[in-house]
């Protein structure tokens, strides 16, 4: 649609082929146009990256490094937990591992097992009401946001794409949950509390893997033996179907969502913030879910 040389895709929703370097510069632009809509980057800033091995962590970290590389006033750093899963994490280690290395960017490795005395092979094992992936989100985010505090990060970033944005709008939609709906948002600045941001909530999935691809990225495509365990995975195939039958479904929810979540948020003030009695991290209650979730209570 740009030039005459050979497209590698054709976006649905856009109508658009791309050859090789337009496709890139569309995820580029996207991800500037992001950055700048929905989170500022001042000078002489630390920026934490959660950096899984996997393609959209992977992603996040070299786009940001290609965008901010000659911003010598900003720090950035990746951050890696190890939650111990066996067969599977050691393997995206390794890859997180490499691009650090080749981007020239620090790279800190803290695990479950250091932090709680416990791996989530060992949590899954006992006796549990929860699925996996719900001790994995709150004990992973807990380390990083600590991670993060420790070495004074500005922002905390991740490598959500926007599958994962229109399925967790979608989940929260299903369940009602409005209040974590406005979570979603971008928060206010919270005492113990790192800012998250987002640089790929725009950019589909395929397109993280395509661009992951184009460019020799080091990334592991393995999915996490747990995943099955997920409500997470029906929505994706219920929306990955209607994409395929109405091209832009993905972006139209968190079009939509981005409209009306100021509203909400009016309606749905934040918690009062105050220390873990446990742990001594930032929580909306006396004990934070970390602790609750380990029984430290």
């Amino acid at each position: 649609m740009k030039c005459n040389a050979d497209a590698i895709i054709f976006q649905k929703y856009s109508g658009m082929h791309l050859c090789r370097k337009h496709f890139i510069e569309d995820v580029e632009r996207k991800v500037k146009l992001t950055i700048r809509k929905h989170f500022n980057i001042g000078k002489n800033e630390t920026l934490a990256v959660a950096l899984s091995g996997g393609k959209d962590s992977c992603v996040v970290l070299y786009v940001l490094h290609k965008i901010f590389h000659e911003r010598r006033d900003l720090n950035i750093v990746a951050i890696s937990v190890d939650e111990g899963i066996k067969g599977y994490r050691e393997h995206s280690l390794e890859y997180a591992k490499e691009l650090a290395s080749t981007l020239g960017i620090k790279h800190i490795i803290r695990s479950f097992e250091d932090e709680y005395g416990t791996t989530l092979d060992g949590l899954t094992a006992k006796n549990r009401v929860l699925g996996a992936c719900s001790y994995c989100g709150v004990l992973r985010k807990s380390i990083l946001n600590k991670v993060a505090l420790e070495i004074g990060a500005n922002r905390l970033i991740t490598g959500h794409n926007l599958d994962d944005e229109a399925q967790t709008i979608l989940m929260n939609h299903l369940s009602g949950d409005v209040d974590r709906m406005v979570r979603l948002d971008p928060p206010r600045e919270i005492e113990g509390m790192v800012l998250r941001a987002k640089p790929l909530r725009k950019i589909p999935e395929k397109e993280v893997a395509l661009y992951a691809l184009v460019n020799d990225i080091p990334v592991d495509l393995e999915v996490c033996p747990y995943a099955h365990e997920a409500l997470r995975g029906e929505v994706r195939d219920m929306l990955n179907g209607f994409e395929s039958r109405h091209p832009g479904t993905k972006y139209s929810l968190l079009r939509g969502f981005d409209k009306m979540v100021k509203l909400l948020a009016a309606d749905f003030p934040p918690a009062t913030i105050s220390k873990c009695r446990v742990c001594g991290q930032a929580c909306n209650a006396e004990v934070c879910q970390a602790c609750r979730l380990l029984e430290k209570i």
